[in-house]
């Protein structure tokens, strides 16, 4: 069983949308009521105090339960659930600060916690309750009862008749509108492949991705083609008077904005990511530090607007999906300077040069092709087992069979056949040691990817 997501826009009416702010606003009031909590406890501690700290969910529950008459006396008007998604975001966010103070969290350092804003991150989960889809408009939750919505659910039906059960529902607001997230446990079969072919994929700036087939895909370039509007609602924005009617309608225009833009930027890389998963056998791209890009003033921007994190994270559980192979080159592959005819090493090359040219046996090609070519030859011997992985990050992803993820590691990573079991099914799967490399595709851990939205 995978868990998936479908994720639909909501149609409610006014007295409906009433009922959706006021569960999200409960959820932050408890968020916030127990975030003030802990510092409170804390700070006693600190002068030194002999109290107890609630740290975990269980504990913040017991302490909401005993304190909600005085602190909510409204709290039946909404579903406990959304208390209960309130406490579990801080528990959560609190266990992410501990583990990264302790050094058990990958990535960048986590902060403590800090209080919500209504209009920041309004949004509530469901566990349990009558939470079902009733038929293709229609969708039912737990206090709110039937709610519309703008889009057709018939594959999560579809998904629902098949054997497939809700796990959790969350809504949430995004520029005022209002959408619902069913996450669903399916048994999501591998999508034969046929294809036997090889394809190197150069991401880029000028063109977002290069192949080496020689075709190419343009960027959108959602957040350039709109920067000019976003910059005169900003303005706009800031010239009205806080608290003013005129500032909630001027911020819903600008938050329509960003959306607009990350729309049409999630649609681009959704389409091309599947097109790509289906239409070829193994696919070949280069693990690149998107995080420490964007610490160039000149290229964040459009580095930002392309969108090269989520590309990989995509292009990851697709080729799970629909039977391809997914191979990521070492971070420090010399890509771009190998010529991809004689395999000679340029000592440099400016991002200026957008043709490379050999030195040694004169060949001029454009520098996005030669990168492609390159990264297609370069897993051609992997999966030949003529080229040993690097120290950095090489993984080859499957479906079926799948095979090891490795990246990380200080030790050198080798390529190796899954068991059958690693699949995607509900078989065991023998526990990771700490020595074990993590597999990691833009930013994501291994045990991450197969569990997105759709």
């Amino acid at each position: 069983m995978r868990h998936q997501a479908y994720r639909f826009a909501l149609d409610p009416n006014n007295r409906q949308r009433s009922e959706l702010a006021s569960h999200c606003g409960a959820a932050r009031c408890v968020f916030n009521w127990g975030l003030a909590l802990v510092k409170e406890r804390l700070e006693a501690r600190a002068a030194g105090g002999k109290v107890e700290v609630p740290w975990t969910l269980p504990e913040l529950r017991r302490e909401w339960n005993r304190a909600k008459a005085a602190v909510a006396p409204w709290w039946a008007e909404n579903s406990k659930e959304a208390y209960a998604s309130g406490l579990d975001g801080l528990a959560r966010a609190l266990g992410n600060f501990r583990a990264s103070k302790q050094g058990h969290r990958r990535g960048r350092r986590v902060g403590f916690p800090g209080f919500r804003k209504r209009g920041q991150r309004d949004s509530c989960r469901f566990t349990t309750g009558a939470i079902r889809v009733d038929d293709e408009r229609h969708v039912v939750l737990p206090r709110l009862g039937r709610l519309r919505t703008l889009e057709a659910t018939g594959k999560l039906l579809e998904e629902l008749e098949q054997g497939g059960r809700i796990l959790s529902a969350t809504i949430a607001r995004e520029a005022d509108r209002w959408f619902c997230s069913f996450t669903v446990a399916v048994e999501r079969g591998v999508t034969p492949n046929e294809h036997q072919d090889v394809l190197g994929v150069d991401l880029g700036l000028n063109r977002f991705a290069t192949f080496s087939a020689g075709a190419a895909a343009e960027s959108p370039r959602p957040l350039r083609r709109q920067l000019r509007k976003l910059r005169r609602l900003s303005r706009a924005h800031s010239r009205k008077q806080k608290g003013s009617h005129n500032r909630r309608r001027s911020a819903r225009r600008l938050a329509r904005c960003h959306a607009k833009i990350a729309n049409r930027r999630r649609d681009f890389l959704q389409q091309l990511t599947s097109q790509l998963a289906k239409s070829h056998g193994v696919l070949v791209v280069e693990d690149l530090n998107v995080s420490g890009m964007l610490g160039n003033r000149r290229l964040s921007r459009a580095i930002a607007d392309s969108g090269w994190g989520e590309f990989a994270r995509q292009l990851g559980y697709k080729c799970r999906w629909y039977g391809s192979r997914l191979v990521v080159a070492p971070r420090f592959l010399a890509s771009s300077k190998t010529c991809s005819g004689c395999g000679v090493v340029k000592e440099t090359l400016g991002l200026s040069e957008r043709v490379f040219s050999c030195p040694g046996c004169g060949l001029q090609l454009d520098r996005d092709l030669n990168a492609a070519l390159n990264l297609k030859r370069w897993g051609e011997q992997v999966l030949a087992g003529q080229t040993s992985l690097g120290p950095r990050t090489s993984t080859v992803a499957g479906s079926a069979p799948e095979t090891l993820n490795a990246c990380g590691g200080e030790r050198q990573s080798t390529l190796c056949v899954a068991a059958a079991d690693e699949a995607g099914t509900e078989q065991p799967r023998p526990a990771a040691s700490d020595s074990e490399p993590t597999a990691k595709i833009g930013g994501l851990q291994r045990e991450d990817v197969p569990y997105v939205p759709c």
